[in-house]
């Protein structure tokens, strides 16, 4: 490999170990402040955020099945459960045609 690919992979190296120290530090400033609920909430904003992305530009089916999904959660608060009938839903609804 020529010093241009070192380059590269140093580079990148060198990032990745800024954007997990980044990390570290400004996690510890925000546990120390009174913005500490946000690492609490961070996991749920998470999932939340990857559910609307994936959901953006779907189907009426598929908003449909993700409510009845939502509602399970609520209902039940069991992930398996809220799996099995969301997906149930969404295979329903298919063959339904609707």
């Amino acid at each position: 490999m020529s010093g241009q690919y070192w380059a590269v992979i140093g580079l990148l190296a060198i990032a990745a170990f800024a954007i997990r120290v980044t990390g570290l530090i400004a996690g510890g400033r925000i546990r120390e402040s009174r913005h500490t609920w946000v690492l609490d909430e961070l996991p749920g904003l998470i999932v939340a955020s990857l559910v609307a992305s994936s959901l953006a530009g779907q189907p009426p089916a598929t908003w449909l099945a993700a409510g009845i999904a939502v509602g399970v959660a609520i209902g039940t608060d069991h992930v398996i459960a809220t799996m099995v009938l969301g997906m149930a839903a969404f295979t329903g609804l298919g063959w339904l045609g609707v």
